[in-house]
């Protein structure tokens, strides 16, 4: 329904069409009716005022005022209602006769001025009309009077009319117009009354009953009275219309019915599917959490004899050896690098399959990181004379916020396929920044272009996909499991961005990756002597374009004058023409250039500069002495790093004798002039610390508690400081905390030494202040390492570059030399080979089992609680994994792993029984260390 009912629209269109025509049809009326009233009193006027001029002549002629008088009021006489006035004037305009005096008598009278009226004249006003007619001497008696054939004019008679009689007659018309258009209207309403009656009603019943249909009473019918026309239609559909709907309702009543029974059923059965779904779930979760620890064991259980096999091959190839000897040490060598590569794959790609993989957010300078990728890599690239080259632009920030580690496995990852897929040629990092919008995060875009083999568009498809490679011929020539490129894309994914590959097969390859981070708004990395960078000039000879490219890129960044030159002997002249100070010259060596060549460019630059620097493809010792001999100051391997570059430009002192590199590439100082203090519970890590640092360190001091740990900082400074976590009373983290609290400005590293070092752990125990960590058992080489890595000011340089620690890894499971249970080899490796130390250690280990198995009865008979039973397994496994008693290792950490996830004792009771027995089989073993047998 529109905004008006029924009734109003019949009372508009009744009513409305007869007002219309009643108003226009009365309009018509008195308007016609008052002009025939105007045009009759005017023409009555005309009538009764020209045979009055007519009989006047006679009068007015012979100037007989009796005569002209007599003859206007037998005229008034006859039409005194009409007829106000009268009067005659003669030709001089001058009142001659007036029927009776009135003061309207100078309306009769012609305007001074004026002319005379020559035929009737007509003025009408709004309340009477003025009627002037002319008297003209036309008589026979009146000839005297022609002037040239023409009448004289003797003078003019007005009459005066009034309306009044008009305007009643007007005033009756239009009451009766309009008396006759309100009747019509009456009738109107009438009708339409009516009709509404006889319409509107039934029109209402009905909207009744379908108001009460439509709220479900569906019983609802209208009765049977007759209605008019169409209106009885209407009310026998509406009747058949409700009783449909009632059928149609008890129908679809029966319907919900069925259908809720079968809905009962069919929850029910779903109820059912549901119970075995989650016993289905949690059996899968169950299945995907021993392969998480299948997966994590077999990490470990891989990784070690590997790490085992490359770290012997390596001290082996340190021995005298022949050529095919030591060129299948390089052959074992490299294939348990690759496989080591591939173990890795595969659990990287486990973790992020199952989600588990969770990126860090810290700040990180991102050119020194970047760097670090490259410098790895580039023995790789010099060993296939391939020029690799790093390009950051000069906008890219120094620092940002994100995951230094897999970011630098992303790089690690593509640029080794470049490496690997790249026979001659280059492999070019760029590194971008895209522009900003606002509200966005920043974008970094990393390009990493090759000239290798290509890939071809139809292959391009397969790279990203698990245990792909482009060609089945691929893994067989290059090696690899294809998992790179997809853990490359899914941390990239992680990272909030995306790679990309342009390829043509014998043209190269170019990978580009995107990620979101944020610009770090703190000082990252040392600071650079930038107003001295400012001062100087260098000359560059560098056949690359690209790394020409790169060192334009790094003196905008550094803010040094940098000219470059594609020509060795444009330069040579140009710096011959030069006076004054001489500017510093840099030249680049390609891999297919000689280092006899090499030498004779230095011989002739040499004299021309202060400052030669020289840009080397390999670290090779020996031609480095020849290049510092001729006279290089400096030599740089490629690629070029901005901060060794910045160093060399400030400083011109050429190298001494004692600072060039030695000829043994793998230098190892065997005294650190450092004072340590190790801090554990358990004897025999003390003194296993103690042994392997004794000819390493100036001093060593041991303590086994926090307590002990405060009372010797008081009495001694240390520049290293080995913290057991899990001690009894106060552990490694408050003590930690504590020595931070006492000692505001105490700069000592402190390092964590634990056996429980899964990622989480390690990034809480950084998070507590604490500086690096340690995994038991402690090993010789990664002890050395964080030593490097803590005290770098204090012992020097570092020759090479160190990684960080893998996470601990179990030992291998090969059949034990001397006991079932216990391997004198692995006791002699973690006691830095030293047999008397070995028979000691086991020695402590007896005397610590000895004691266990009445502590275990206590915790069996509920008389210790589950904390404190952790502590004495914790303190009896430190000791037990500097010694070669595998299985007993083995079950102590399961013990110590289940009691920190929060297990009872009475779930770990039979482990329990099996340690007493291992520590009563431990008195059998022998303390004499084996002979090894030759074959």
């Amino acid at each position: 329904m529109t905004k008006y009912g029924l009734r109003a629209r019949v009372y508009t269109l009744t009513i409305l069409p007869t007002l219309l025509i009643g108003v226009l049809l009365a309009t018509y009326f008195i308007y016609n009716r008052n002009q025939q009233l105007q045009h009759f009193a005017i023409q009555q006027g005309i009538d009764a005022i020209e045979p009055l001029a007519i009989a006047s002549e006679f009068g007015l002629a012979r100037n007989s005022r009796e005569r002209v008088k007599e003859v206007i009021n037998i005229n008034r006489r006859k039409q005194s209602t009409q007829i106000h006035s009268i009067a005659v004037f003669t030709a001089n305009n001058q009142l001659f006769v007036t029927g009776s005096y009135h003061r309207s008598l100078g309306l009769l009278q012609v305007p001074a001025g004026k002319p005379l009226p020559t035929s009737t004249q007509v003025i009408e006003k709004p309340d009477y009309i003025i009627v002037r007619a002319p008297i003209w001497a036309d008589s026979e008696d009146s000839f005297s009077r022609y002037t040239s054939g023409q009448p004289e004019l003797l003078g003019y008679i007005a009459l005066r009319l009034d309306k009044e009689r008009a305007i009643l007659l007007q005033f009756r018309d239009t009451t009766i117009a309009i008396f006759i258009v309100c009747l019509g209207i009456i009738l109107s309403m009438l009708f339409a009354y009516q009709l509404v009656r006889n319409a509107t009603r039934p029109i209402a019943k009905m909207v009744e009953v379908v108001d009460s249909i439509r709220q479900g009473r569906l019983d609802t019918r209208l009765p049977n009275d007759e209605y008019p026309g169409e209106l009885e239609m209407l009310k026998t559909g509406i009747n058949a219309m409700a009783k449909s709907l009632a059928e149609y309702h008890e129908e679809m009543h029966q319907s919900i019915e069925q259908a809720t029974s079968d809905l009962r059923e069919t929850l029910e059965q779903i109820e059912i599917q549901n119970i075995d779904l989650d016993m289905a779930k949690r059996e899968a979760q169950q299945a995907a959490k021993v392969k998480s620890e299948f997966l994590a064991n077999m990490s470990h259980e891989l990784r070690t004899p590997l790490n085992g096999v490359l770290g012997f091959a390596r001290q082996l190839q340190k021995t005298p050896l022949n050529t095919e000897q030591r060129d299948f040490l390089q052959t074992i060598e490299n294939s348990a690098t690759n496989l080591l590569s591939i173990i890795n794959d595969i659990l990287d790609f486990s973790k992020l399959e199952a989600g588990q993989l969770n990126l860090e957010r810290i700040a990180f300078h991102l050119v020194d990181t970047t760097e670090e990728v490259v410098t790895l890599l580039a023995h790789s690239a010099s060993g296939k004379n391939l020029e690799l080259v790093l390009d950051v632009a000069p906008d890219v920030p120094t620092g940002i916020y994100g995951d230094p580690l897999r970011y630098q496995q992303v790089l690690t990852n593509l640029i080794g396929n470049a490496l690997k897929f790249t026979s001659q040629g280059y492999v070019v990092i760029y590194v971008n920044a895209r522009k900003q919008v606002a509200n966005t995060p920043f974008i970094l875009e990393v390009t990493i272009q090759d000239s290798g083999i290509g890939i071809a568009q139809e292959q391009q498809e397969q790279l990203f996909q698990a245990f792909r490679q482009a060609d089945a011929s691929i893994s067989r020539h290059y090696g690899g499991t294809g998992l790179g490129l997809v853990i490359t894309r899914k941390l990239v994914q992680q990272m909030g961005g995306d790679i990309q590959l342009e390829s043509t097969p014998g043209q190269g390859s170019s990978f580009t990756f995107t990620i979101e981070c944020e610009v770090a708004d703190i000082a990252l990395g040392d600071p650079l002597p930038m107003e001295k960078l400012s001062q100087q000039t260098l000359f560059v000879y560098e056949p690359m374009s690209a790394t020409r490219l790169s060192l334009e890129h790094t003196a905008q960044r550094l803010g040094f004058r940098l000219v470059s030159f594609d020509s060795s002997s444009v330069m040579l002249n140009e710096l011959c023409h030069i006076r004054g100070n001489k500017p510093n010259v840099l030249l680049g060596m390609t891999a297919e250039q000689s280092t006899q060549e090499l030498l004779e460019e230095v011989q002739r630059f040499s004299q021309l500069t202060d400052n030669l620097l020289i840009a080397v493809v390999a670290h090779d010792s020996e031609s480095i002495r020849q290049l510092i001999y001729a006279g290089a100051t400096h030599c740089l391997v490629k690629p070029l790093q901005y901060r060794k570059l910045a160093a060399q430009l400030v400083d011109h002192t050429p190298l001494k004798e004692s600072q060039l590199p030695l000829l043994d590439p793998h230098p190892m100082p065997s005294h650190y002039p450092i004072r340590i203090l190790a801090v554990d519970d358990n004897p025999a890590n003390l003194k296993l610390i103690a042994t392997i640092l004794a000819h390493r360190v100036t001093a060593v001091d041991c303590c086994q508690s926090g307590q002990q740990a405060l009372e010797q900082l008081q009495q001694h400074h240390y520049d290293l400081i080995l913290m057991d976590i899990q001690m009894p009373g106060m552990d490694g983290i408050q003590t930690t905390a504590a020595i931070r609290e006492h000692y505001p400005d105490f700069s000592t590293p402190i390092v964590a030494v634990t056996a429980h070092a899964s990622a989480g752990d390690r990034q809480r125990l950084l998070n507590e202040k604490l500086d690096d960590y340690l995994s038991k058992p402690v090993d010789e080489d990664e002890l050395i390492a964080v030593i490097h890595r803590c005290c770098p000011t204090v012992i020097g340089s570092i020759h090479q570059p160190v990684e960080r620690l893998s996470p601990p890894t179990e030992t291998t499971k090969e059949e034990s030399s001397n006991h079932d249970g216990y391997d004198w080899k692995l006791a002699l490796k973690r006691s830095a080979n030293k047999p008397d130390l070995a028979k000691e250690m086991l020695q402590m280990l007896k005397a610590s089992a000895l004691q266990l198995p009445d502590e275990i009865e206590k915790a069996l008979n509920g008389q210790m609680e589950e904390a404190q039973l952790r502590q004495v397994i914790h303190k009896f496994h430190g000791g037990v994994a500097y010694t070669g008693a595998r299985a007993l290792e083995k079950l102590t950490e399961q013990l110590e792993t289940a009691l920190l996830q929060g297990q009872p004792i009475a779930d770990i009771e039979p482990e329990l029984f099996e340690l007493i027995d291992a520590c009563q089989a431990l008195a059998t073993i022998s303390e004499t260390v084996p002979t090894p047998s030759t074959n």
